[in-house]
């Protein structure tokens, strides 16, 4: 087996520029690059590990935390890919049961949908795999700062990425220039807001970032939601700054 990225962007679900992203941060590598054209190609090792990264992306680790556990050597892949399988199986049925309750529904029947035997496969293996790679550097930085936060605190700190990335929607919808001193600013507000209220954001912490904004299309999708293409712009914007 042997694929073009687009064709294996179509096969996994993801994007092009998410894979681009991977193989930059080291988590996916293609196969093979080819030196005269820079084409990359994936095969079945890379289906595989795909597989991975998406099975612990299902259970909300960070892909630093993931490359960690990756690379452990107490990491089992068969067990792995075999929840993974359980995983989508759920899920596949509880979207099959969701779709013939609308079906009811349409017809005036009542229905009462099954218990959803997804989240609550999803929430253990979730724990289990909190419990047994909860201790990466990765895992316990990401925890640490946020661990005692009450309702209020997320409230704040949510509000307060809100503001940033609305203020850089204003921006965009003002045709003003990644490279401005206006954008520029903006980009230090995200970086303080990022290190006040989650970790210290660093420069290089920050360029990934701006590189993630547009490769995941779940941030991506909650960025634009201030305005379509906010988080190409800021991608952009973060990129000028860290040059």
């Amino acid at each position: 087996m042997k694929m073009q990225i687009k064709e294996f962007a179509e096969l996994v679900g993801v994007s092009v520029r998410t894979l681009h992203y991977y193989d930059g941060i080291g988590l996916l590598k293609p196969s093979e690059v080819d030196k005269y054209t820079g084409y990359r190609f994936y095969d079945r090792s890379c289906l595989e590990r795909m597989q991975e990264i998406l099975f612990y992306r299902e259970l909300d680790f960070s892909l630093k935390t993931i490359s960690e556990i990756l690379s452990s050597p107490e990491y089992d892949k068969r067990q792995a890919l075999a929840r993974q399988r359980n995983l989508l199986i759920a899920k596949k049925e509880h979207i099959e049961q969701l779709i013939r309750a609308i079906d009811s529904l349409e017809k005036g029947d009542d229905i009462m949908p099954n218990e959803n035997e997804y989240e609550t496969l999803r929430e253990q293996y979730a724990e289990e795999a909190k419990q047994r790679w909860g201790s990466t550097d990765a895992y316990k930085e990401s925890v640490q700062r946020t661990s005692s936060y009450s309702k209020a605190d997320w409230d704040n700190a949510y509000s307060a990425m809100d503001d940033v990335l609305y203020g850089f929607a204003e921006l965009k919808r003002n045709g003003t220039d990644p490279d401005a001193e206006a954008a520029r600013l903006q980009v230090e507000k995200l970086q303080q807001c990022i290190t006040e209220n989650y970790y210290t954001c660093t420069k290089e912490i920050l360029a990934g970032l701006g590189q993630m904004y547009v490769a995941d299309e779940r941030f991506r999708k909650n960025i634009d939601k201030h305005g379509e293409g906010t988080a190409e712009f800021i991608s952009v914007c973060i990129e000028k700054y860290c040059r």
